[in-house]
């Protein structure tokens, strides 16, 4: 048998190649590979574009289309001023020191592009060939009405400084109020700089210039200097490429710059004012607001081209600017200027109601009860928290530990309920008192009695005295004990207080308005009434975006009915503006406005003090409501006598709505020598318009306050609250509370003198007072439109209502 013989011999490697898996589909490993950890998809989850692994070519095509989508966006904010046709950019030139040259400084803008052109008009233009755009200047003097006009119409605000001359109280008032009322695209400038010696020291100013203005504006970090002609040319070239940042509140409507202003020879004419609409479409339906004359009706708008040179041969040239091209004409929808409702409404509306008067009853209104009016007692049942529509029938089916676990609230109230974190205090009622004590040892509910001694007047009258010594500031007094009132010995408490009711709470008890029906004003019940705010606010906002003349269009406005005498007090260096209104913007309503007191005015502003109003286009001299803010079940907000430094409120006043949250400015006449800065007007607060609301109750608060004479255990005997029996009868039903949170009940009256025993759920100290709280609805004034100048004394010749008193 032949031997075979085998050789042996080494792999050539240890790797080992393995065959790879011949299918299409991948394995779990590698689909675990793919996803590199992250959690796959499964059933029930929320599946978004954002949230899936987008390939590079799915990443790259979404960048190209939100490429696209924001050059789109750009050419149509832009394409105003884009064509022959175009809309101006218009820049408004405001100075903010005395030695400022508001002409220089456009003509060294003009030369630094090398344009030619005189100044001449009120509004002049220039067309920059360079950039193939039109600029139309707004030069305005150190007036702050005019400044204000421009500064909300303009396209670019140009704050002028000075390299010599300080800013002084009028320009910081000038830069706060343009601010505050919207502003768009700002640029700040400084002239003089070349008489700055030595010339090294000219950084350093213009370092300290833009110190000052990133004071009010962070981001204006670089000052253009007028001197040189690079720089200039820079700004120029700003702005004419950048786009307008713009105003959310303007650009929401119509507006116009006034270029020219037509008067009519007679009565029956139209005054015609000449422009180029801005904003939305200019429709003649609605109703304009042209700057401090009022608002009127539009005859008709016409087309205004402006004329151009036409060639020899062109016969028609003539023809065309003789016919009248008719854009827009009203029609049967057209806005009427009446402000209230017409009274033939109202005379089916009962306004008396089923009402009884207040000295018929025996006792303070508390909640919607007259307690102790009948001979036999009512028991009282506390009001349950019930869903929204639910009948008395339902109403028995709810537990009293029961709630409503879905709120009703619709988003603008649920955004208000958050942002009020204001505490309950004792005297709100039953959310500010203290917890019960601990269990302690029965008391007897038949206390030892003891002998009650009469005091002697003489000697009552120094205590009394003696004890209201410590309160007699206003201000300081409304601080430190905010809605405590004193009374007189000699005055009745049921008789002075006769409109004031109690409340168990100020956040939950109801509120009865049929008492108050006898003192609302005349006007009250033919007020615009607005069911849901948000709703008719979309529906406004929405109908102005369709139809009307198209933006960068110049036209002729006809005006109807305007008086001759703003002929007279028109004034040519002050701008002229054109607002559209809204569909019923120039009904009255009452208005609520979120008031911030501003930093910079140290004093407090009290409530029904006359002030001077900005909200969008519109001006007022107002008397203002101060209240709380927030949302509570019942609708009632405290009343609040002063704005104090760092606080907020709700402003209210009976004014025409403005639809939107605008931004409002309050201004009040000062002495300039009491630190205003040299200026006779400042800006104490600034607000926002929110919704208006005509059943809103503002509650404002009378505090009643005791002191405890004599204290036997839970058993208490106050004085010093009322001065006669009668007055502890009439107020018996209202709850007492202490400030440090204990509450309690008046139980009987001792003497004549107005002293009286009262139980409490727990030991009161000494040193603590007894209070009482009384509520009584006021409602807000009318606004009187403003006109003329803001700094000039006697502007405005129109009386001021006299102030009520605090307690009346």
């Amino acid at each position: 048998m032949p031997s075979a013989t085998a050789t042996h011999s080494h792999r050539p490697t240890t790797k080992v190649q393995p065959k790879s898996f011949k299918s299409r589909k991948l394995t779990k490993g590698a689909l675990r590979d793919q996803a590199k950890g992250k959690v796959p998809n499964e059933k029930g989850q929320r599946k978004t574009p954002h949230q899936q692994v987008m390939s590079k070519f799915d990443r790259r095509n979404q960048a190209k289309q939100r490429q696209l989508a924001k050059h789109k966006e750009h050419q149509k904010e832009t394409s105003i001023f884009s064509g022959r046709d175009s809309a101006p950019r218009i820049v408004a030139v405001i100075p903010l020191c005395t030695d400022v040259d508001v002409s220089a400084a456009i003509k060294s803008l003009n030369s630094s592009l090398d344009i030619e052109s005189e100044i001449t008009g009120t509004n002049p233009r220039v067309s920059v060939d360079r950039f193939k755009q039109k600029l139309q200047y707004v030069p305005t003097g150190r007036d702050l009405t005019a400044c204000m006009d421009a500064g909300r119409i303009a396209d670019y605000v140009l704050f002028v400084l000075s390299s010599e001359v300080e800013v002084d109280g009028l320009g910081e008032l000038i830069i706060r109020s343009i601010e505050n009322q919207g502003i768009s695209t700002l640029f700040t400038v400084v002239q003089n700089l070349d008489k700055i010696q030595p010339a090294k020291a000219r950084p350093d100013v213009v370092k300290s210039l833009a110190s000052f203005m990133t004071h009010f504006h962070p981001g204006q970090e670089k000052v253009y200097s007028l001197d040189s002609r690079q720089e200039c040319s820079n700004l120029m070239r700003s702005l004419c490429t950048t786009t307008p940042k713009g105003i959310n509140w303007r650009d929401q409507r119509s507006w116009m710059l006034v270029d020219e202003i037509q008067w009519p020879a007679t009565e029956s004419e139209a005054t015609v004012l000449t422009g180029v609409v801005r904003g939305k479409g200019l429709k003649a339906d609605r109703l304009v607001h042209v700057g401090d004359w009022g608002t009127f009706q539009i005859g008709k708008i016409t087309a205004a081209p402006i004329p151009t040179n036409k060639r020899k041969g062109d016969a028609m040239a003539v023809d065309q600017t003789e016919t009248e091209n008719v854009l827009e004409s009203p029609d049967e929808d057209q806005d009427d200027l009446a402000e209230l409702a017409p009274e033939e409404m109202m005379e089916d509306v009962d306004i008396d109601g089923d009402m009884t008067e207040p000295t018929s009853k025996k006792g303070v209104l508390l909640d919607d009860h007259h307690y102790f009016s009948e001979e036999e007692p009512e028991a009282y049942v506390a009001p349950k928290k019930l869903p929204k529509g639910t009948s008395n029938y339902q109403a028995a089916w709810f537990l009293d530990d029961v709630s409503d676990s879905e709120s009703e609230l619709d988003d603008e109230e649920m955004e208000d309920v958050g942002a009020d974190s204001i505490p309950a205090a004792p005297e709100d009622g039953m959310e500010g008192i203290a917890n019960k004590e601990p269990t302690e040892a029965a008391m007897s509910d038949y206390p030892q009695s003891e002998m009650f001694i009469e005091p002697d007047e003489a000697d009552d009258a120094v205590q009394l005295e003696a004890y209201r010594a410590r309160k007699r500031d206003e201000a300081e007094e409304d601080m430190e004990f905010p809605d405590e009132i004193e009374l007189h010995p000699n005055v009745l408490a049921r008789e002075r207080l006769s409109k004031y009711r109690g409340l168990k709470s100020l956040r939950t008890s109801p509120w009865n308005t049929d008492e108050d029906r006898p003192f609302q004003p005349e006007e009250w019940a033919r007020l615009l009434q607005i069911s849901d705010y948000q709703s008719s606010r979309n529906r406004s906002m929405r109908e102005a975006l369709v139809g009307g003349v198209t933006p960068g269009t110049r036209v002729h406005v006809h005006l109807k009915s305007v008086p001759k005498e703003l002929e007279k007090s028109y004034d040519s260096s002050r701008p002229v503006t054109l607002f559209s209104l809204l569909r019923h913007e120039n009904k009255k309503t009452s208005l609520n406005f979120d008031v911030t007191h501003k930093e910079d005015y140290e004093k407090s502003i009290k409530a029904k003090e006359e002030l001077i109003v900005q909200c969008g286009p519109r001006r007022f001299i107002i008397n203002p409501l101060f209240s709380l803010s927030g949302n509570t079940e019942n609708d009632v907000h405290k009343y609040c006598r002063y704005l104090h430094p760092g606080q907020s409120a709700i402003a209210t006043f009976m004014g025409p709505i403005t639809w939107g949250a605008v931004p409002t400015l309050f201004f009040k006449r000062t002495n300039p020598e009491d630190g205003g800065n040299g200026v006779s007007l400042q800006l104490v607060a600034t607000g926002t318009a929110r919704a208006p609301s005509t059943v809103r109750v503002i509650a404002k608060r009378a505090i009643l306050t005791g002191h405890p004479y004599h204290i036997h255990k839970k058993v208490v005997t106050i004085r010093y609250m009322f001065f006669n029996r009668e007055d502890v009868e009439w107020f018996k039903a209202l709850p007492l509370w202490t400030k440090r949170g204990r509450t309690g009940y008046i139980k009987e009256s001792l003497g004549t003198h107005g002293y009286f025993k009262a139980n409490f759920d727990g030991r009161i100290n000494p040193q603590d007072s007894v209070g009482v709280s009384l509520y009584k609805r006021v409602w807000p004034r009318n606004a009187i439109p403003f006109s003329g100048p803001l700094l000039e004394e006697g502007a405005s010749d129109l009386q001021n209502e006299a102030m009520d008193e605090d307690i009346q």
